[in-house]
């Protein structure tokens, strides 16, 4: 029997998401979402808290000030967002997919009476599209 087309954001987010704190270097910040091939990254507090959310875009003119100045680059508390949009895991996929026709994020945090469950994707809503029309 074929599997069921995901039709909620709980069915396609990433679980084990990638996350920096308040007290992260923007180098490791950096590192981590090249390493993770990422755009941005939700910031949390010691309970996994939704706090704030962080993108290369924040973080590219102060990287390249300190570069400039040879000073260390500041804390992702300095430079992060506070206003973050997310989700909840039981969001249509479609009714998100809506929302990201603008020019909003290209990763929405997956949140649960405020704690970080995961991370959804512009990537992940399409694959999800493709699928319930293929289903």
């Amino acid at each position: 029997m074929p599997k069921k087309a995901p039709t909620i954001v709980r069915e396609i987010m990433s679980r084990d998401c990638f996350r920096v704190s308040g007290k992260t270097s923007v180098s490791t910040l950096a590192e981590g979402l090249s390493l993770h091939r990422l755009p941005g990254a939700p910031v949390v507090d010691e309970h996994d808290h939704l706090i704030g959310f962080i993108s290369e875009q924040d973080v590219l003119g102060k990287v390249l000030e300190s570069a400039y100045l040879n000073d260390e680059p500041p804390l992702v508390r300095e430079l992060m967002r506070h206003e973050v949009l997310s989700v909840t895991p039981n969001k249509s996929i479609i009714d998100l997919a809506q929302e990201m026709l603008g020019a909003k994020p290209k990763i929405y945090p997956v949140t649960e009476q405020t704690r970080l469950v995961g991370i959804v994707t512009r990537r992940d809503v399409l694959n999800a599209i493709l699928r319930m029309r293929h289903r």
